[in-house]
């Protein structure tokens, strides 16, 4: 914990700095969640199709899921979804297409396990 996957449109692959944004994602979660350093894993999936509308050309969306364990507040999570589209204007160079950002932060369910070899 916490469990981060973003999503990314194929077109944004050579301008998304996605190491650096990871490195300063984690940092934003340990300082505004109070996770682990250690813990902070995130895993980046690249979209080979993207619509947005009736459109295929010229957009390209990046979405970012956060799972915690449940105890956050609502302002805590507030807190980092907006730090997270900051971090991901930073990070990305959308190349004279329309970019669509979007993040969440949401509870991980109850059932939630995990183990480390």
């Amino acid at each position: 914990m916490p469990q981060i996957t973003v999503d990314y449109s194929e077109q944004l692959a050579e301008g998304f700095d996605r190491p650096a944004f990871a490195k300063a994602l984690h940092s934003a979660v340990v300082d505004i969640a109070a996770a682990k350093p250690p813990a902070c894993k995130t895993q980046f999936r690249r979209t080979e199709d993207t619509t947005v509308g009736p459109d295929t050309e010229g957009h390209a969306v990046v979405h970012v899921t956060i799972g915690l364990l449940a105890g956050r507040t609502e302002e805590t999570k507030a807190r980092l979804t907006e730090a997270v589209l900051d971090l991901l204007r930073q990070h990305i160079k959308p190349e004279n297409r329309a970019l669509h950002a979007s993040a969440e932060v949401r509870e991980l369910d109850a059932s939630y396990r995990k183990f480390d070899a």
